[in-house]
C-alpha cells in the first residue's frame, strides 16, 4: 500500500476490501487518535499520511483482511455509550445486544436497588452499561474465563463502575438471589459453517454443542433457584432460535415468556419472569 495523503490511504484500503468504515477507525488509530473522530479525517484527507503511521495502518490492514474484529485491532469498542477495552480474551460487543440492556432497563423501573447478574459477563459490557444506567443497583458479572474477568475489572475501574466480578461456570456455586438474570451466552452450533470467520474471538464465547442451545439450556436450569418471585431472566440467542428458547423457558415454569428484536427486526432475546 503505497501513499502520500490520508485520502489516498483510505482508497487503498477499500481497494483492498476493507470496508470504509473499518479503514476509517484503523486510520485514525494508526494515527494515534480516537477511534471515531472521522470528522478530522474528512477535514484532513489531504494531509500526509506519515511514514510510522503508514506502515502501522498497512499492517492494521492485512489483519483486518485475514478476519481479525476492528475493536481488536484498536483495543476499544463503543457499547452502550461506554468506551470498553477489548481484546482477544473476549467477544467483540455486538450493537445488537443493546437491545437486551434496553429491555433490562424497561423491566428494572420502579424497581429500588435492583440485584443483577449478568452470566458470561466477558468485557463486562452488559454488566457496566445496567451499571451505568442505575447507579443504585448491585451488579454481579460471572464469567468461566479468568482472563475474560480480568479485563472486565479492569473496564469496571476506568470507568468507576463498581460491580463485583465472580469466576463461575454460569450460576453453579452462586448462592446470592437476583432481581434480574441477564446473559449474551454462546449461541452457535458447533458445526456452524459462520464459526471460522470468527476464528479470532474466543470459541467458548461462541459455541454450544451440537444445536448451540447447551449454555441456554444450563442458565435457564439454573436461573429459578436464583430469582426472587417475579424476577426475570433475559437471553440473547440465535436468529433463529427464539421459539426454542421460550419453549425452554416455558417448560421451566417461567411466566410471561415473550421475545424481543434486534435493530434488524430479528427475534434475537427471549425472557421469562418467575411466578410470584
Amino acid at each position: 500500500m503505497s501513499t502520500s495523503t490520508l485520502r489516498q490511504a483510505l482508497h487503498d484500503a477499500a481497494q483492498h476490501g476493507i470496508e470504509r468504515i473499518d479503514a476509517q477507525m484503523l486510520l485514525l488509530h494508526a494515527l494515534g487518535r480516537p477511534p471515531h473522530d472521522r470528522a478530522w479525517l474528512i477535514a484532513h484527507d489531504g494531509d500526509a499520511l506519515p511514514a510510522e503511521a503508514h506502515a502501522a495502518f498497512a499492517a492494521l490492514c492485512r489483519r483486518r483482511l485475514q478476519g481479525e474484529p476492528v475493536a481488536y485491532l484498536t483495543g476499544r469498542k463503543a457499547f452502550y455509550g461506554l468506551d470498553l477495552a477489548v481484546d482477544a480474551r473476549v467477544l467483540d460487543p455486538r450493537p445488537d445486544t443493546e437491545t437486551l440492556v434496553d429491555w433490562a432497563l424497561e423491566l428494572l423501573q420502579g424497581l429500588r436497588a435492583p440485584r443483577i447478574a449478568d452470566l458470561g459477563t466477558g468485557s463486562g459490557a452488559i454488566a457496566l452499561a445496567l451499571k451505568a444506567q442505575r447507579p443504585d443497583a448491585c451488579v454481579t458479572a460471572i464469567d468461566a474465563s479468568a482472563p475474560a474477568l480480568a479485563l472486565a475489572q479492569a473496564n469496571a475501574a476506568r470507568l468507576g463502575l463498581p460491580v463485583r466480578l465472580r469466576h463461575g461456570d454460569w450460576l453453579g456455586g452462586v448462592g446470592d438471589t437476583f432481581d434480574l438474570i441477564v446473559s449474551n451466552p454462546p449461541y452457535i452450533a458447533e458445526g456452524d459453517p459462520h464459526l471460522p470467520a470468527l476464528a479470532h474471538e474466543p470459541r467458548m464465547a461462541l459455541a454450544s454443542g451440537a444445536d448451540g442451545l447447551d449454555a441456554i439450556r444450563a442458565i435457564v436450569g439454573q436461573a429459578p433457584a436464583r430469582l426472587a418471585p417475579g424476577g426475570w431472566l433475559l437471553l440473547e440467542h440465535g436468529w433463529d432460535q427464539a421459539g426454542a428458547v421460550r419453549a425452554l423457558l416455558a417448560a421451566a415454569g417461567f411466566a410471561q415468556v415473550q421475545s424481543r428484536d434486534d435493530l434488524a427486526g430479528i427475534a434475537r432475546c427471549s425472557g421469562g419472569a418467575m411466578p410470584g
